[in-house]
């Protein structure tokens, strides 16, 4: 990439990676830890770590404790925001600062990974409010759960979280960070108007002393490469209506639609033709999906196709919502729909198109400091180069009419796809349309 970079990985496991940026002085921090939920009896605990991580520090030998208010004062002081992400394998603990406020970001991240504090009345408040506003599994996730167990087979992805045995105490937060909160298999990534080098060394600095790792916390393979084919339909009681946005409760209020069918790697060569041809089917407010089931037969207010991927597999999910009473009839269009791309293929103009909404989606996904650091920070976590997005428009600009067609007539194949739909339980629409 055309900028200066320090990568480099630690004695304790940690890759370091400071990129410099210029324009506007702003620095931004990254570290992205392995916390996949691969251990059912701790899904409790990592919940309420990543609510609690910075909340406080213990004491050192240079400094005192610090309370909640105490680091919520230091960021302040630094005109830094500091936050915490969960996502399906990964906990992100990200910093924005001015470029002045860096050095003080840095020891205070290095304090709160060496010298947690998770105090009582800090993990009984996030209890009470855990019980007060419970996070049952909405409907999309149930069907989802249910989608991804039919496509690949049992996995962590697959299983709801078990029920915890006993209530979490302070000792087991800090039993969990000593194992999860760990160097080795992490990656901190920097972006700073300074000396890349330099940064290095003061982490370095920092984290020599940070140790413990791998933590284990990886997803496994799913048990197949490329979904199970097949329909699997769930039903709510009928009736049950109006609490799917905020997902609680038992009834969708909504039929739902998801598919999962075969995809490749961001790495692998036929990504970028694929990438294209998802577009065409589902990634956008004029793709085919949209106009068919949503414009023309009114089936659907939302429609989307989307890449997924994570250390799991990769699919290509298509997701449709809409009215109780349609799932069999969205599904079928759904899959009328990627039969004839499959079997026709795009046209020239849709590849077109395609191609140059992902060329410059490419540009706006690095389009502010932030979002250029947790692109950059993914890639690092991922394995990929740094320039990964850069060089992705090279590669969607190589791209051909044919391979676009290819990618489509494999991957968008209905016999290759998995089919589930959660619909009320008096309505069998399938079937009605089977009769007509």
């Amino acid at each position: 990439m055309n900028r200066e970079t320090c990568d480099t990985t630690l004695g304790n496991g940690l890759r370091v990676v400071v990129v410099r940026t210029h324009g506007a002085p702003l620095a931004e921090v990254r570290l992205v830890l392995p916390y996949a939920r691969t251990t059912p009896h701790l899904a409790e605990a990592q919940e309420l770590l990543a609510a609690l991580f910075g909340t406080g520090t213990a004491a050192s030998g240079t400094a005192g404790a610090r309370t909640r208010q105490d680091v919520a004062d230091l960021a302040a002081d630094l005109a830094a925001e500091l936050s915490t992400v969960v996502t399906a394998e990964s906990l992100v603990v990200a910093a924005s600062v001015l470029r002045a406020g860096l050095p003080g970001v840095l020891a205070l991240l290095a304090d709160l990974l060496l010298r947690p504090a998770y105090h009582e009345a800090e993990l009984a408040l996030a209890q009470r409010r855990a019980a007060a506003f419970p996070r049952t599994p909405g409907p999309r996730q149930r069907l989802r759960r249910a989608l991804l167990g039919h496509a690949f087979g049992t996995h962590p992805l697959v299983d709801a979280p078990a029920a915890p045995t006993a209530a979490t105490t302070p000792g087991d937060l800090y039993a969990l960070h000593a194992r999860a909160v760990v160097p080795d298999g992490a990656v901190l990534l920097v972006t700073t108007p300074d000396d890349p080098d330099g940064v290095g060394a003061r982490v370095r600095e920092l984290l020599a002393s940070w140790s413990g790792g791998p933590s284990g916390l990886v997803l496994p393979p799913f048990a197949r490469r490329a979904p199970r084919p097949g329909r699997i339909a769930l039903t709510e009681p009928a009736g049950t209506a109006g609490t799917a946005a905020s997902g609680s409760g038992s009834g969708s209020g909504q039929a739902l639609v998801l598919c999962a069918a075969p995809a490749v790697p961001d790495g692998h060569p036929a990504h970028a033709p694929l990438h294209l041809a998802q577009l065409i089917l589902g990634g956008s407010a004029s793709s085919r999906l949209a106009r068919r089931v949503r414009d023309r037969h009114g089936l659907a207010y939302a429609v989307s196709a989307d890449l997924r991927g994570n250390r799991a597999g990769d699919w290509l999910e298509i997701e449709c919502a809409g009215a109780p009473g349609t799932a069999g009839r969205i599904a079928g269009e759904i899959t009328d729909c990627l039969r004839e791309l499959a079997a026709d293929g795009p046209t020239p103009e849709e590849v077109e198109r395609a191609r140059a909404y992902a060329s410059g989606f490419t540009r706006f996904a690095l389009a502010t400091r932030t979002e250029e650091a947790s692109a950059l920070a993914g890639f690092a976590a991922a394995g990929l180069p740094l320039d990964w997005l850069e060089g992705y428009r090279d590669r969607l600009a190589k791209v051909t009419h044919h391979q676009v067609a290819e990618a489509a007539g494999y991957f968008l194949d209905p016999a290759r796809m998995a089919v589930s739909t959660l619909d009320e339980a008096e309505h069998d629409h399938e079937n009605d349309r089977r009769n007509r």
